[in-house]
């Protein structure tokens, strides 16, 4: 493998389509997305990952029926609830990108005790973007700007001090960013997959990895210059 990008983030796309294709409720498929990430991110720390991020609920997720949003509500607070201690354990640092109005308060405490055990790890970074759009966020930094640089914009944004990511890494075969990091992607190598993120394996994610190794970043220096 060649040397791993410092700053990973993924679109984690195809949870209930991978359900369904099972006959199982979509529960269950978001169930799976969960054992799916914690594996894949013990594989992202092995391989020299600092950073990750998994986009695991959008804003735009709250159009969906509100019998399934509120299962995904409870699951998320038992997996944060049940996973930190361990992850702390193995040095991860949780940090939660979103807004937190409109969530559940059981769901807010635990994402807030979460953040707070776990606030002096090194190992690796994870960010959930969970109730999360790329658009409210400058919105967000928008209104809270002062100053005249990019750098002053940038600390209105959620974990202003996390780097840009490398590469994203977006599965489910769709072949768009919907809504995620907007300000921070600028200069991202793109990566799609046609696997479903509850079969995203860490063979496809070193393929991933190795597919993004074989760009030559160029952070928009070409463009316009007909290359």
């Amino acid at each position: 493998m060649p040397a791993a990008p410092r700053y990973v983030a993924i679109i984690a796309d195809g949870n209930r389509r991978w359900a369904t294709s099972r006959g199982l409720p979509g529960i269950a498929g978001h169930d799976a997305a969960a054992d799916t990430l914690k594996a894949r991110l013990r594989d992202a720390a092995e391989l020299g990952i600092r950073e990750l991020t998994v986009y695991a609920f959008s804003t735009e997720n709250w159009a969906r029926p509100d019998d399934e949003v509120g299962e995904l509500m409870q699951m998320f607070a038992r997996r944060i609830a049940l996973e930190t201690p361990q992850l702390h354990a193995e040095g991860v640092r949780m940090r939660f990108l979103g807004g937190r109005d409109g969530l559940p308060a059981e769901l807010v405490g635990w994402i807030a005790r979460a953040e707070a055990l776990t606030a002096g790890n090194e190992t690796i970074i994870l960010c959930i973007a969970f109730n999360y759009g790329g658009r409210a966020e400058i919105v967000q930094a928008a209104a809270r700007f002062v100053g005249d640089s990019e750098e002053d914009f940038r600390r209105g944004l959620y974990a202003s001090d996390v780097h840009d990511p490398e590469v994203i890494i977006r599965t489910g075969g769709d072949q768009r960013l919907s809504n995620f990091l907007l300000w921070q992607s600028a200069y991202a190598e793109l990566v799609f997959c046609e696997e479903l993120w509850p079969d995203f394996t860490r063979e496809v994610f070193e393929r991933a990895l190795r597919e993004f190794a074989e760009r030559a970043r160029r952070f928009g220096s070409r463009v316009g210059l007909g290359d």
